[in-house]
């Protein structure tokens, strides 16, 4: 995303297309899949079809012969964190997009609908070198500079090599309890972070994985040049090796264990480099919504 214009360009494409959704209101669906319910108890009301079946407080209900239900005081807002894991082998792309282009157009997403929601935004972005932090923000207009800064940070060098390594620690210290984090990231396989259930204890972790088409069934074009997701050295690749093949399906088989370990199916996406994302997203936010109804 070259130039300065650019990523308020495709911002402004993004909202055009959320405002416009024919599966309206998102921004409420948005709402309803990661705002939590208040944690201050408030009073106990009468049960009304369409409540949480997980409010209704039996020790009232039983005695009285009539369902009633707590109620809670709502948050008053949430804080959403873009947690982007700019690693060298988002840089990889068999059609018209990148990984790393899918995955910023998808953290635009997420910011505007913030934004719309009257929610707060920040993001850590981090490389296998460095990072940089935006402390949440209000107020469309600055959530859109805000995500507009992320979005046009250039590319990491490939000659530079190396993992990602994420400072946990700090990270527990920069964003406040209850935040929503959006990890997006391809989530190669790896060892759990060792703060991951302290982390999952104080966010609402959300995954956003991405992948591209050939990750799952390889290309039968015989010699490409890939970036090693790990190192980030380019290296010959025959696709058409046997012993090629083998470690490659193991490979997905290892990134899939790990994306199962690290997100319930309620709190994880998988987003391709070939999807429409809002449409993508709307089917996420309507699968969550289901679950957490029950």
């Amino acid at each position: 995303m070259n130039g300065a214009a650019a990523p308020y360009s495709l911002l402004q494409k993004l909202e055009w297309r959320v405002r416009r959704a024919a599966d309206s209101p998102l921004e409420g669906k948005y709402s309803c899949a990661f705002r939590e319910r208040g944690r201050e108890f408030d009073q106990v009301v009468t049960y009304e079809y369409g409540d949480e079946v997980r409010d209704i407080d039996w020790n009232v209900t039983a005695p009285l012969g009539a369902p009633y239900r707590k109620k809670f005081i709502e948050e008053p807002e949430l804080t959403v964190v873009l947690l982007f894991e700019d690693s060298l082998s988002l840089q990889f792309g068999s059609g018209r997009r990148t990984k790393r282009e899918t995955l910023l157009e998808m953290a635009g997403l997420f910011a505007l609908l913030s934004a719309g929601n009257r929610d707060r935004a920040g993001f850590w972005h981090a490389t296998p070198h460095t990072h940089l932090v935006r402390q949440p923000v209000r107020g469309r207009i600055n959530i859109i500079n805000t995500t507009a800064h992320l979005l046009n940070l250039p590319l990491p060098k490939l000659d530079a090599g190396g993992e990602v390594d994420i400072d946990w620690k700090y990270f527990l210290q920069t964003f406040p309890h209850h935040s929503l984090v959006l990890w997006l990231s391809d989530f190669p396989p790896r060892p759990l972070p060792a703060a991951w259930a302290a982390l999952c204890r104080r966010y609402q972790m959300i995954g956003v994985r991405v992948e591209d088409p050939w990750e799952r069934v390889l290309p039968q074009s015989g010699a490409l040049t890939v970036v090693e997701a790990v190192t980030g050295e380019l290296l010959p690749f025959d696709t058409l090796s046997g012993t090629n093949r083998r470690r490659h399906e193991d490979w997905v088989e290892e990134r899939d264990a790990y994306w199962d370990q690290l997100f319930p199916r309620t709190a994880r996406l998988t987003v391709s480099t070939e999807d429409d994302l809002l449409d993508a997203l709307i089917r996420f936010f309507k699968a969550r919504m289901r679950t957490l109804r029950r």
